[in-house]
């Protein structure tokens, strides 16, 4: 089976020897397409859009000459060879032979995912490297790889998120056929692949859109990136179809199973129909028709409209990263109370079991960090309309050491912590490494051009001046430098640690957790409707209550706190799983979890 996705962007092979070339590039007046060192002048229509065919193959090299000048890249380039401000190559999708063509992905309900940046997931840092460590996650209990963006950045590393060219993957980590090597050896194990995209924002180095076609951009909104891209003011329909089309073609050509869609409440749009719904309805018309695709948000507005049931009974989006629920068990783990977390910080287990029951803790309530409010109310939604984890990227990436939760909370926490999120019926997600308690931090890191670089690693420590612990010039000093290859050298994971018997032993509490998880928990999640119900224990002790998809009860138990804690009461139904051999009765040990379930008719 070949795969291919006609963009009306791009280079579009058309056969063997000959490929159509399409530019919108509304404020030039000319456009010449280079190719192997001729120039080819391209036609324009009243809208801007250059177009023109011309012999070229597989592998042929090409830029764009705007009004006879500056040379540029493909905005919708499928592959970059030579980095952001080299030559795009045609690729024909065609040649690559997918041996998936029974796949039609899994359920929403049997995810768990596993985040993971292509670069330091393996030794090799590459999509082949990745694919040789499958196994692993399968024999772990994950079923979804969610992939951090691909788009190409600028330089030889960088976590994703300045990506300047979105179709194509970034070609540090190897070719387009490695990645969907990657991705069909995948789906050979019973693995979904997301990946990771980003519509809010372009990188700072090598986007080439300002030259040629300024309405790709709007000063009427900001964002923290600067102008905001142009979703409804004059020529957005190209704008939306260009990232409409880039989520499809992800889906379609690549063959991924969902597409997590970074910070959304930066993509700002006034128009009656936003761009997100009209995403969410050429996905699922489009390839989302005959097969499972998964649509993640991640939104800091906390708006549960987006996850509804819409009247046909299918979502527009699947789930949303839940920051509210890290935020809340984050502090409860380790008492931080800075920046963020100052939002959490006066009850964390209570805004952590209103998380569990309701899936947002802020669901209308000013937010004391910020002064704002936030939220809409979550607590009809399925919990399985909320992503739930104890790491990611932005939050250990974010800190200035790139601390993982193994190294900011005792042991124990960290286990009554696992021992909740991966079992509880929202969709778990772990960050790579986490399984093994991974000793390696995990650090912001990129390789920006010579000017740009001193200006990024002094705006990273500046960013830290805030904090008191960071007061002092000479500590924001040590803060690693992020355009530093070491930097990103020290994130990559160590696999060794697993020979170790202390990382062995989280691997296999992680695996015994996702193991019940699969044989209990997943095969009553289909059906399951509205939230549960909490109660708080004591000063740390927490209830939660839910009513799965097949009737069944489901209840945890869990202290969340150094001292025992007492008052609770032994619900029906049989014990699932303990952390700790003392529980029972109305008392529960420090860092303790239970889980009951009481079945129908039982």
């Amino acid at each position: 089976m070949r795969r291919r996705y006609e963009t009306p962007f791009g280079a579009n092979p058309i056969n063997d020897d000959r490929t159509r070339f399409t530019l919108w590039a509304p404020n030039a007046e000319s456009v010449d397409l280079i190719l192997r060192g001729e120039t080819v002048p391209m036609s324009r229509d009243e809208e801007g859009l250059f177009e023109v065919e011309a012999e070229a193959a597989h592998g042929d090299l090409y830029r764009y000459r705007i009004d006879g000048g500056q040379e540029v890249p493909d905005p919708a380039s499928r592959y970059q060879p030579e980095d952001v401000h080299g030559p795009s190559m045609v690729v024909d999708p065609t040649r690559f032979e997918w041996g998936d063509h029974r796949w039609g992905g899994r359920p929403w309900e049997e995810t768990v995912l596993y985040e993971l940046h292509i670069g330091t997931f393996s030794p090799e840092g590459t999509f082949a490297g990745a694919r040789a460590r499958l196994d692993h996650l399968v024999e772990l209990g994950v079923t979804a790889v969610q992939i951090m963006p691909l788009s190409d950045f600028p330089g030889g590393r960088n976590w994703g998120y300045d990506g300047v060219l979105p179709y194509a993957p970034d070609s540090s980590y190897g070719t387009p056929e490695e990645l969907k090597s990657f991705v069909a050896a995948a789906h050979g194990r019973g693995l979904q692949v997301f990946l990771d995209v980003v519509y809010n924002h372009f990188g700072p180095e090598g986007n080439y859109l300002y030259a040629y076609a300024k309405s790709f951009f709007t000063e009427r909104h900001e964002t923290p990136w600067g102008a905001a891209i142009n979703y409804d003011g004059e020529g957005s329909p190209f704008v939306r179809d260009f990232f409409a089309h880039n989520a499809l073609y992800w889906l379609e050509e690549y063959g991924f199973d969902g597409l997590r869609f970074d910070a959304v409440h930066a993509i700002r749009d006034d128009t009656k129909t936003h761009f997100l719904e009209e995403l969410s309805r050429r996905i699922r018309t489009g390839p989302g028709r005959d097969r499972h695709v998964h649509l993640i948000l991640e939104n800091e507005g906390n708006n549960a409209s987006y996850l509804r049931p819409r009247e046909d009974g299918s979502p527009l989006y699947d789930a949303q990263w839940d920051d509210d629920y890290h935020n809340a068990l984050h502090v409860a783990l380790t008492g931080e109370d800075v920046s963020y977390y100052a939002d959490y910080a006066d009850v964390p287990v209570r805004r952590l079991g209103r998380c569990l029951a309701e899936g947002f803790t802020y669901q209308g309530e000013t937010s004391p960090n910020k002064g704002e409010v936030r939220g809409e109310p979550s607590g009809d939604l399925a919990p399985t309309a909320f992503v739930s984890f104890l790491q990611n990227h932005d939050q250990v990436g974010n800190r200035a050491f790139g601390d993982r939760i193994s190294a900011l909370a005792a042991p124990e926490a960290v286990k009554a912590a696992a021992a909740i999120y991966l079992v509880s019926p929202h969709v778990p997600m772990l960050f790579m490494g986490e399984e093994w308690a991974a000793s390696t931090p995990f650090l912001f890191f990129c390789d920006f051009e010579a000017d740009l670089a001193p200006l990024v690693t002094e705006g990273r420590r500046a960013e830290f001046a805030k904090f008191p612990e960071f007061s002092d010039p000479e500590t924001r000093d040590r803060i690693p430098d992020p355009v530093a290859e070491e930097t990103f050298r020290a994130s990559a994971l160590r696999w060794n640690e697993l020979d170790d018997p202390e990382h062995a032993a989280w691997l296999g509490l992680y695996r015994e957790l996702l193991a019940l998880r699969r044989r209990e928990i997943v095969p009553r999640l289909p059906g399951t409707k509205g939230g549960g119900s909490f109660r708080i224990v004591g000063e740390r002790g927490l209830t939660v209550n839910w009513t799965l998809g097949d009737g069944s009860t489901l209840m945890l138990l869990a202290n969340l706190g150094s001292e025992g804690e007492s008052g609770f009461e032994r619900p029906r139904g049989r014990l699932l799983y303990a952390t700790s051999d003392e529980a029972g009765g109305g008392n529960l040990p420090a860092w303790s979890v239970t889980w009951y379930l009481a079945e129908v008719g039982r």
